[in-house]
């Protein structure tokens, strides 16, 4: 299991078969898939995620989405991380959190996203970040902003999608 980076409260590193029932259970939770229209719907579509990112991302291994563990427990709580996007034929790469709902309230997405925000500026050295956010997603624009970011534009979806989404961003 390769730790990819570390918090106060939070292990994030790369996710193992063994995450699979965690994060198919996170999946699970209407309340979590709501914001994130391309959720897996299926079990074997979240083997099909973890698998894809078990390593990284398979064009950019250096991003991807991590298993996100807290560590006063040891559980796998979340799935957090960086990726890579063509928006508007602009490349970007977006911070991504998705916490459990029972760890909601205490800080950890904010905790989680500050460290990949550091970890993206000083060890991948990128110049810019990105969120995309739901526009009924408050609390995710609220993590943004507590990073840093600020509001940039309203995109009307992605790829012929039509799901409209927020884009906040931070330059370095």
């Amino acid at each position: 299991m390769s730790i990819i980076l570390e918090t106060k409260r939070l292990i994030l590193r790369h996710q193992v078969l063994e995450d699979l029932d965690n994060l198919w259970a996170l999946y699970c939770n209407p309340e979590i898939t709501k914001y994130i229209p391309d959720a897996p719907r299926s079990y074997e579509e979240a083997k099909e995620e973890l698998e894809w990112h078990m390593h990284g991302h398979p064009k950019h291994p250096e991003l991807g989405l991590w298993a996100t563990i807290h560590k006063g427990t040891g559980k796998f709580i979340g799935r957090c991380g960086l990726l890579p996007w063509t928006i508007d034929g602009q490349y970007d790469v977006e911070v991504a959190y998705t916490l459990a709902q029972d760890y909601w309230g205490q800080g950890l997405a904010s905790e989680a996203a500050q460290g990949i925000l550091q970890y993206g500026f000083e060890t991948l050295k990128l110049q810019r970040m990105i969120c995309l956010i739901d526009p009924a997603n408050i609390p995710s624009q609220r993590v943004a902003e507590k990073m840093g970011m600020t509001w940039e534009k309203t995109v009307d979806g992605y790829e012929g999608d039509n799901i409209p989404f927020y884009i906040y961003s931070i330059n370095k």
